[in-house]
């Protein structure tokens, strides 16, 4: 190796890098039954830890090793208590394990939660809500707690107060432009909160109504436009979030030729595309000022996929 690449890599020696473990996806149906009328938390858990693991990389020493399966059992026996929100629940994971531990330095939890609506006003019938998910994350860092939460498949759709047009065409561009379409869209959305002290429930409730209700009120003239609409209420409502951001295909309907069949059709009967689509991605954020922009502060994006 000549000096010039043994600069470029180091000693060369082969040494384990970033890593975790953990036990992914540990389905958890919590029923609380403290009153007759009962109460349904719906969750998916992943666990996965960080610290020196070296040992068992390298010589297959598991004494640091947490077995994925005593993650498993952690997630059940803490829900014993109650979950409340999938924000606090992963709070509640990350403290226990690394308070018990002390190799363990931090971590990353993930927990999707599903609804379920009373059937009828039913204390204890109740059918599964397919419309959405509500997500959150959880890094631990040593003493640094970052946190996203989030929503995803909340489709929605406009009949009406929607436009695309004024865009470049060349030789390939067929699409007309309009002045009156549906758009129609399944929300993906991550929030990322400043402080880990929040009414995440409370939060999560609001979050969700203004972006359907910038979605609902905004006359678009691009899902850009309303996509940026729906994240800058968002923050301005919500000191407490940093930055939020969206994935948005645009779930196309486009006017079907009835001229064939000697009718007429005025904006009305329409064909639901699944595919190709649109995807339309954003994150609006607080401005920061020149000499922090490039702060690595929030890690937890790194290993979110999905997201620009």
């Amino acid at each position: 190796m000549t000096p010039e690449e043994t600069s470029q890599t180091g000693t060369g020696r082969i040494v384990l890098g970033q890593n975790q473990y953990g036990k992914a996806e540990v389905r958890l149906v919590k029923i609380t039954r403290d009153t007759d009328r009962h109460e349904i938390e719906d969750l998916n858990v992943t666990s996965q830890l960080h610290g020196d693991f070296t040992a068992a990389h390298r010589d297959g020493d598991n004494s640091r090793v947490v077995a994925t399966d005593t993650q498993k059992n952690t997630v059940y026996g803490l829900a014993r208590d109650g979950v409340g929100s999938p924000e606090a629940f992963l709070l509640r994971l990350a403290d226990h394990f690394t308070t018990s531990f002390d190799w363990i330095s931090g971590g990353r939890w993930e927990a999707e939660q599903y609804n379920w609506n009373r059937i009828n006003d039913h204390d204890h019938a109740f059918s599964k809500d397919p419309s959405e998910v509500r997500t959150a994350v959880l890094l631990v860092d040593g003493d640094e707690k970052q946190i996203v939460a989030g929503l995803q498949d909340l489709t929605v759709l406009k009949s009406t107060g929607s436009e695309f047009h004024g865009f470049p065409r060349d030789r390939y561009t067929t699409l007309k432009e309009t002045t009156d379409r549906i758009l129609a869209t399944d929300v993906t959305a991550r929030w990322r909160y400043n402080r880990a002290d929040v009414d995440f429930n409370g939060v999560y409730a609001s979050v969700r109504n203004i972006l359907l209700d910038a979605f609902a009120n905004t006359h678009s003239l691009a899902l850009q436009q309303s996509m940026f609409q729906m994240g800058k209420q968002v923050l301005q409502a919500h000191p407490e979030i940093e930055e939020i951001k969206m994935s948005l295909p645009n779930k196309h309907h486009f006017l079907v030729d009835l001229e064939p069949f000697g009718q007429d059709n005025p904006n009305e009967v329409f064909f639901a595309a699944d595919r190709p689509y649109g995807l339309i991605e954003a994150t609006v954020e607080r401005e920061r000022p020149a000499e922090a922009a490039g702060d690595t502060a929030a890690k937890i994006w790194d290993n979110t996929p999905g997201f620009c």
